[in-house]
């Protein structure tokens, strides 16, 4: 996909999680420490430079810190025009996955549970929903869209095309990997198997199912509480609240070090 012209497939922003302002303000401070930190070091390594050339009688040398100064400018436009392209991206995913989690929300009257950036080592899942009709990993996939024409998701067996270009990294994979991590998860702590069912869900995008894969899910967020409905009873509710539990305990047990470590 080209990179230009492009806007956010959300129509509207999510709602605000418990906390968010606080997360805004801790980012602004720390966004001011690392102003007063730069600038700091930046007039100390100044004192510096001129306390040597006092000292050692050396006549000023302009080219050496204009040098220093032109090469420090230029990694540092490279870096601020990638943090920020990366910045805009990782909001735009952020604002995804919250969307995406409002539209879950939706079936907890259904008696579902929803759990949302499930920690793994070294990655995580987006959202588990449970249900009587089963368990549902859920990966979010939020792609900008093209200002003007069409923006389509279609399925072709094992490979999914955004308008067309085939993703660098396969969602249909990617979502199965992480549906068998969660099937492990529960067998090692419940010592049973749960019905699961990978999703993707491509917010703000329409999903053109050319070809449907058999065992999951490519949808738009809408269309995910119809096809969560439409599913047969699979589980019981003492079966239900059973995952949960084990689930949010290793929510709240979750050590990334000592994941790293193992």
């Amino acid at each position: 996909m080209k990179p230009d012209k492009k806007r956010s497939p959300l129509k509207s922003k999510p709602l605000r999680n418990p906390g968010e302002q606080l997360d805004e303000e801790i980012r602004n401070i720390w966004d001011k420490l690392a102003i007063y930190i730069f600038f700091s070091a930046y007039l100390v390594a100044l004192a510096l430079y001129d306390w040597w050339i006092w000292l050692t009688k050396t006549p000023p040398k302009p080219w050496i810190t204009t040098i220093i100064a032109l090469a420090t400018l230029c990694f540092c436009t490279y870096r601020v025009i990638e943090l920020r392209a990366e910045a805009i991206r990782m909001k735009m995913a952020r604002d995804g996955e919250k969307a995406v989690g409002q539209y879950l929300d939706t079936l907890r009257k259904d008696g579902a549970l929803v759990y949302h950036d499930i920690p793994g080592n070294g990655f995580n899942v987006d959202h588990v929903l449970i249900s009587p009709h089963g368990v549902f990993v859920i990966e979010t996939k939020t792609y900008s869209k093209p200002k003007t024409g069409q923006a389509r998701i279609t399925i072709l067996k094992d490979t999914i095309r955004v308008n067309g270009y085939e993703v660098d990294r396969n969602p249909l994979t990617q979502v199965r990997s992480l549906a068998q991590w969660v099937n492990d998860l529960f067998l090692d702590t419940t010592g049973k198997k749960f019905p699961i069912r990978p999703v993707v869900l491509f917010p703000g995008w329409y999903v053109d199912k050319v070809k449907p894969t058999d065992d999951v899910w490519v949808l738009n967020p809408k269309a995910l509480p119809v096809f969560v409905n439409n599913e047969p009873i699979k589980l019981k509710d003492e079966e239900v609240h059973l995952i949960a539990y084990h689930l949010s305990r290793h929510i709240r047990t979750f050590d990334p070090a000592k994941a790293i470590v193992n």
